[in-house]
């Protein structure tokens, strides 16, 4: 599913870090090494169909290359 986050992530919390993280062999290979974290936050989006909505995100971080594979978890409020 395609969308464009509108304004900024709030309530951001740390799932895992390094080595807890079960991807972070493939971060590595696919952006480079780094100290990898995974987080999530509360956003609002705007998905393909123009539904602007309140929605659970994750994503994957490291220092120096930034927040990579967004991804809604779940969709808060309509």
């Amino acid at each position: 599913m395609n969308f464009e986050i509108i304004g900024n992530i709030i309530n951001i919390e740390t799932i895992a870090v390094g080595s807890s993280i079960r991807e972070v062999e493939r971060l590595r290979k696919t952006y480079g090494s780094g100290r990898w974290r995974k987080l999530k936050g509360t956003g609002t989006i705007r998905l393909d169909n123009g539904t602007i909505c309140e929605a659970e995100l994750h994503w994957y971080e490291a220092h120096g290359i930034g927040k990579k594979e967004i991804k809604i978890k779940f969709i808060l409020s309509e």
